[in-house]
């Protein structure tokens, strides 16, 4: 039997056999090491991510649970489905506390938003005395918020309070504030912008601050007055900021909960909000923790919104 004789091509060199285990012997090396010199960056993300679970996520996720539950705390819950949300919607003090509650985000934006970007306009054109100023504006925020409540409360008091005895003393008509219901709402209002609209200038005052002057020179070499220099400079340099405050305003008034609680309690419908509803549900009347919950998980989700809205706008704005 003849034999060839040609000669044979090389094939294809050998792969080493541990050249994939070697592979992924370094590959979990370069892990280890990775690991290794981020511990400490670990160990304190462990402990924020242990916090946000325990007071932040588990609440949440207990709440949309109890939600479908008719729940006392006392004897043991019972599964009673979709029938909170029923109840919510038949009950007419629903519809009453979001209608307070849109009412009063509205006041609260006509005043809340444009008095501070007024204050703060005004500060920004202050020569002297300015420091003085600001800390006249952040006084309120400093103080804490039931002190703030406590404080209008003599205010309004429709007897020896501070604003009827200067209109007796003015000669004029006295009102019942937050006795009335033609005058409890802007009232509450009143306390709200007053305790918060530091924070809110000051914001304003830094976005004013931040604008290049040599935009208001140009302005003012072709003629703009003060007005036109605020329509056409200032509004626009500061659009982004105004927008992020609107949204966490709105984020903000729709929980609202001291200002009546304290000044005119979770009884009254003209000024019953959502978040006095929710604690009428829960420790007042109903004593129903899963109803209360279930108001929760609608007012989480109609903030949830806003929220989305507001992300988007600052992840937009880091993009640009």
């Amino acid at each position: 039997m003849a034999t060839s004789l040609a000669p044979r091509r090389p094939g294809p060199p050998a792969a080493p056999a541990r050249g994939r285990s070697g592979e992924r012997s370094a590959r979990r090396a370069r892990l280890r090491r990775r690991v290794a010199d981020n511990a400490l960056a670990y160990a304190f993300m462990a402990a924020g991510i242990v916090c946000f679970a325990v007071f932040s996520w588990y609440p949440l996720f207990r709440g949309i649970v109890l939600s479908f539950q008719q729940d006392n705390l006392i004897t043991d819950p019972q599964w009673v489905g979709l029938d909170n949300y029923r109840h919510l919607f038949d009950d007419p003090l629903f519809w009453t506390a979001w209608k307070n509650t849109a009412e009063f985000t509205g006041l609260a934006l006509l005043l809340g938003y444009a008095v501070p970007f007024a204050i703060a306009v005004l500060l920004n054109e202050l020569r002297h005395f300015r420091a003085y100023f600001r800390i006249a504006v952040y006084l309120p925020v400093m103080l804490p918020p039931i002190v703030s409540v406590m404080l209008w409360q003599f205010f309004y008091d429709p007897g020896g309070g501070l604003f009827n005895t200067v209109l007796r003393g003015a000669h004029l008509p006295t009102s019942q504030w937050i006795q009335s219901p033609h005058t409890a709402m802007i009232s509450l209002v009143l306390v709200s912008t007053w305790a918060n609209m530091g924070g809110a200038t000051l914001m304003y005052l830094a976005a004013l601050q931040a604008i290049p002057g040599e935009l208001f020179e140009a302005a003012e070499l072709d003629g703009a007055g003060v007005w036109a220099r605020l329509r056409y400079v200032t509004l626009p340099q500061m659009r982004f900021i105004m927008l992020v405050l609107l949204l966490l305003q709105i984020i903000s008034t729709m929980q609202v909960f001291i200002e009546p609680f304290q000044l005119t309690g979770f009884t009254d419908p003209s000024t019953i909000t959502v978040m006095t509803l929710i604690y009428r549900y829960a420790f007042a009347v109903n004593n129903d923790f899963g109803l209360a919950a279930s108001m929760s998980v609608l007012l989480f989700a109609v903030l949830g919104v806003f929220a989305a809205l507001y992300l988007r706008l600052t992840r937009e704005t880091d993009q640009a």
